[in-house]
């Protein structure tokens, strides 16, 4: 969840300068056109269709306060929230989805419980959907760095862990697909260090300009909050990279602003791991060195915690994917029900520049207001047929689902060749 700090004020992209300033009345028109469509196409012809996929990022709020709690969960078929969760993806029914906030556990079966129990179970009349390929792997979240990393003289606080948590693997993440995952190709990045990277971007006291971690703390921090995965996936015989992560807020920090560094850092890495020209210093945890290899297809897809125009992020931290030259950016997944969400909230939202139509998590309104965070962002060699954000609107029966999660389902159908 995200807060805001300060408004961020800056030039707004035509689109949403014509959404934003333009009558009223064309702004209905506007919302009339949207809602006008499915808002989540005919994903079983989307799927009929050869090499034409569609693939979700969905932060569904699945962490818990104690390990081993949401397995507990999971087990049981009946877990209300979850099964709206399941409701939801059922609906949308996407090829390849990545999960974010979902605990994980040493024994690692909480993505098959979800998938066994809820997804290849029917949930309120929808189709099942069971997912047969399944990828997870451990996260940095609640990993002791021995390190009192917040500065208030305390150790093993969450906020002292490589990644904010207070037990390892809390707010962890998951892969899901209908595709064989090429399990031996997989590249992860949880244990790359912050340091490694050339010029990051580091936090600093303000007061005094030194820097706000000491060398040795450098020596142990990591870049990722959670991980960043390089998952390789056979689509009918052709391989997609599947680049899933999910930066850690940048927020809930102090002026030192190290939680805005490490989101823009985050972020980072997927801008040059896509760049052969500046993806050298990159390493994976086995040692291999380098980045996506140069024509390699690929989707960027998480929950990033940045938003192109509003929010707290870090010298706009997205716009290092959202306007890069190898990364697709049009249609933006929109939905008639966050904008329609926008208006009847209000407040900070009303003084947002972004389109609201493009927001896929519903923060705090007298704070951050309602953000594009989460993001299917695919190569720019792939083509984008039809892209949404699954969020009914306030009349709609399907709107109840929503409260399961502050974030919303964000998928996008994309055709191969």
């Amino acid at each position: 969840m995200l807060s805001r700090r300060t408004l961020t004020h800056h030039e707004a992209d035509l689109g949403t300068w014509i959404f934003w300033r333009r009558p009223i009345f064309l702004n209905q028109i506007f919302l009339l056109v949207l809602c006008s469509y499915p808002q989540h196409g005919n994903a079983e012809a989307i799927s009929s269709i050869r090499n034409t996929i569609r693939v979700a990022s969905f932060n569904v709020a699945l962490y818990r306060s104690t390990p081993g709690r949401l397995a507990t969960d999971l087990r049981t078929p009946e877990t209300k929230q979850v099964r709206k969760l399941a409701e939801i993806i059922q609906r949308v029914r996407p090829d390849v989805i990545v999960i974010n906030e979902f605990d994980s556990d040493q024994s690692d079966h909480n993505a098959s419980y979800f998938v066994n129990n809820y997804l290849s179970v029917s949930q309120n009349g929808q189709p099942p959907l069971p997912y047969r390929y399944v990828f997870s792997s451990p996260v940095n979240t609640g990993v002791s760095s021995d390190r009192d990393l917040n500065k208030n003289g305390k150790l093993t606080e969450p906020a002292d862990a490589l990644g904010y948590g207070r037990f390892e693997g809390q707010y962890g993440m998951a892969l899901l697909s209908r595709y064989p995952i090429q399990h031996d190709n997989i590249r992860t990045f949880q244990q790359f260090l912050w340091k490694d990277m050339p010029a990051p971007q580091l936090p600093t006291n303000p007061e005094t300009g030194t820097p706000f971690y000491s060398d040795s703390d450098m020596e142990v921090l990591r870049l990722s909050s959670k991980s960043h995965w390089d998952v390789p996936i056979n689509i009918n015989g052709q391989m997609l990279h599947f680049l899933a992560s999910h930066p850690t807020p940048p927020v809930f920090d102090g002026p030192e602003d190290r939680n805005g560094c490490r989101n823009h850092d985050e972020i980072r890495f997927w801008a040059d791991y896509i760049d052969p020209e500046k993806s050298h210093y990159i390493y994976d945890d086995t040692g291999r060195r380098g980045g996506l290899r140069p024509n390699s297809r690929f989707v960027v897809v998480g929950d990033l915690n940045a938003d192109p125009h509003d929010g707290d992020s870090r010298d706009h931290a997205i716009r290092q994917l959202t306007e890069h030259p190898r990364i697709r950016q049009h249609p933006v997944p929109a939905s008639c029900g966050g904008a329609e969400q926008s208006k009847l909230q209000g407040q900070a939202n009303a003084q947002h520049l972004g389109n609201p139509a493009y927001d896929t998590a519903d923060f705090g309104d007298k704070n951050s207001g309602n953000l594009r965070v989460d993001y299917v962002l695919p190569a720019a060699t792939l083509k984008i047929t039809q892209a949404g954000v699954y969020w009914p609107p306030p009349d709609a029966a399907e709107h109840q689902l929503l409260d399961a999660s502050d974030h919303r389902l964000v998928w996008v159908d994309l055709v191969l060749e």
